[in-house]
């Protein structure tokens, strides 16, 4: 069978179920969670974070210093990242987070967001990462808001601050959250990112896409999905190979510019890991549709 040139061998690793396959793109902590290994193409932690914050991860705010609202927590409808690394939020003008943000001393609030992505197609364990900013929540002044209006169309044009006609006072308030640290564990690893480094990050283009094409992939591509079984086998893992060691499902975990990664489950109950990296990093969906036939055609010999 001939695998394309440029496709490395895929990485199939312990998840935090019970165990390990020994391959060269991928390694493991001692709490067993799959690590990519040193040297691996992967996003910075920078991006990482910008992906989350910019794209369909659930989000919560907590407002610890605002007493007098009582903590609270609130969805931004939407959000985006500044130059500077600060975060824009988008949220109901009524919601507690536009209240606290409003009566906030001078140097903002204390807050704290919380982002949480979940795999899209269900799997076993199916949160994919957290990240963690904190900062001091404020209003956006009048002069920085049409500059992040700007940023916030640029994103998300589906929304924008409108007028509530019935209630005459706008339907949306911007807040602002002046990161001060920043944090990411996820399907990549873990570590910490400056705001400046957050602010010059670009998220990855997969990301906007990624929740539809694996739920397509699982759908419509399920034999093709765990036909790239087959390469664990060719690499020399146990997990290709019959018995209660083979791959009895793979179901599509993780989507990005630098390739694809599925959570397989053994006949013996094991579920791992296996990462299937791209020849190069897409920019779009149309060298991700090439990149994707790629590998199904590596599977398919």
């Amino acid at each position: 069978m001939s695998r394309p040139h440029g496709i490395p061998l895929p990485s199939a690793h312990r998840s935090s179920d019970d165990s390990t396959e020994s391959v060269p793109a991928c390694d493991d902590d001692e709490q067993g969670q799959p690590r990519p290994r040193e040297g691996a193409r992967q996003p910075t932690e920078a991006e990482r974070v910008r992906t989350l914050v910019e794209n369909n991860a659930s989000v919560s705010l907590t407002l610890p210093g605002a007493r007098d609202h009582g903590p609270g927590s609130w969805e931004p409808a939407a959000r985006t990242v500044t130059p500077e690394g600060d975060v824009v939020l988008l949220v109901p003008w009524d919601s507690p987070t536009a209240r606290a943000a409003a009566c906030a001393p001078d140097g903002g609030l204390g807050c704290v967001m919380e982002i949480t992505d979940v795999a899209p197609v269900a799997v076993r364990q199916r949160i994919r990462g957290r990240a963690r900013l904190a900062g001091r929540l404020a209003t956006v002044c009048d002069e920085d808001r049409a500059h992040c209006e700007r940023l916030l169309a640029e994103r998300h044009p589906e929304h924008s601050p409108g007028h509530d006609a019935e209630a005459d006072r706008p339907a949306w308030m911007l807040v602002r959250l002046e990161t001060g640290a920043v944090s990411v564990d996820d399907l990549w690893g873990a570590g910490c990112a400056e705001p400046a480094d957050l602010g010059a990050a670009e998220p990855d283009p997969v990301a906007p896409h990624e929740a539809e094409l694996l739920q397509h992939l699982h759908s419509a591509h399920g034999d093709q999905v765990r036909g790239l079984a087959g390469l664990l086998a060719e690499h020399g893992g146990s997990a290709g190979t019959a018995g209660r060691d083979a791959v009895r499902d793979a179901v599509p975990l993780a989507l990005d510019r630098f390739g694809l990664r599925l959570r397989c489950t053994t006949g013996g109950g094991r579920t791992f890991d296996a990462r299937f990296d791209f020849p190069e990093p897409v920019s779009g969906t149309g060298e991700l549709r090439c990149a994707m036939h790629a590998l199904f055609a590596a599977a398919a010999g």
